[in-house]
């Protein structure tokens, strides 16, 4: 031997020290992902307004009615907000109400804060309770995606949801995940991951919905870069939307909510 490593022994130790960089690399990215859950699962959130009414009655008296009711989770009842005006669903409905075509909106949610999709059946359940409501906006996703629940079985759940309800002639209206690469109580890396598994929950939920016989807005698409660019829309825990935030959602809905109150007064 002349002293120097041959090719093949370099080649070799390159590979292992690249091995072990590697190594050492998923370990302190997973150290870092960790921790970030950690803190995020510990973080103060905003909490449910226990005095916020979840029923209502918006528009001028004598216009036509229409029920609509709002399934989902934190969203489905306005975490973020404390007044019924600056929810999703009042303004929503005082968004329809005040169209050329005013609708009287009788305004209910039945939504549960930290629900997913599993929980969607036992709030169908109640939706359909006493009067049958014409349209039903369902808000559902954030928590299946940032556990980082399977897409299909989330999807699935929402799409049985959605195919009882249309069992039921009520107009369905889902609201796919958001953009949760926008939420700012969750730091990177650990955004960009709950991010990525939003956006595969939202494909899956955008066939089950459409399967069922549903409509589907996509959120993340129409609202991602608006919340991504302005913080003002989210809430003070950076999770939650604020008012703005809702009222970005609400615009974003309200051609879809709209049209399916019109084909609701046909039935």
């Amino acid at each position: 031997m002349n002293g120097r490593l041959a090719p093949s022994g370099l080649a070799g130790r390159l590979g292992r020290t690249a091995a072990l960089s590697l190594a050492a690399g998923a370990v302190s990215g997973a150290a870092v992902l960790a921790g970030q859950a950690f803190a995020a699962r510990h973080r103060r959130y905003a909490q449910p307004e226990l005095g916020l009414a979840l029923r209502a009655t918006v528009g001028r008296a004598g216009a036509a009615p229409l029920r609509l009711v709002l399934l989902g989770d934190s969203s489905a009842l306005g975490v973020g907000v404390d007044r019924l005006e600056d929810t999703i669903g009042g303004q929503l409905a005082h968004l329809i109400a005040a169209a050329s075509t005013g609708r009287l909106v009788h305004l209910s949610s039945v939504g549960v804060s930290g629900s997913r999709s599993t929980d969607l059946a036992t709030q169908v359940a109640r939706a359909l309770l006493g009067d049958r409501p014409d349209v039903a906006v369902i808000l559902i996703g954030a928590n299946d995606a940032t556990t980082l629940r399977r897409p299909a079985d989330a999807a699935a759940y929402l799409g049985a949801a959605v195919h009882r309800l249309r069992e039921a002639r009520v107009e369905v209206v889902a609201g796919t995940c958001p953009d949760l690469g926008a939420v700012r109580a969750i730091a990177p890396p650990l955004r960009h991951l709950v991010g990525w598994s939003g956006r595969r929950l939202a494909r899956a939920q955008t066939g089950a919905v459409l399967d069922a016989g549903g409509t589907v807005v996509d959120l993340a698409a129409e609202t991602g870069p608006v919340f991504r660019a302005d913080a003002g829309t989210l809430c003070h825990d950076g999770f939650h939307p604020s008012a703005d935030g809702y009222r970005v959602w609400a615009h974003a809905l309200l051609p879809a909510v709209a049209a399916a109150a019109a084909v609701a007064t046909r039935h």
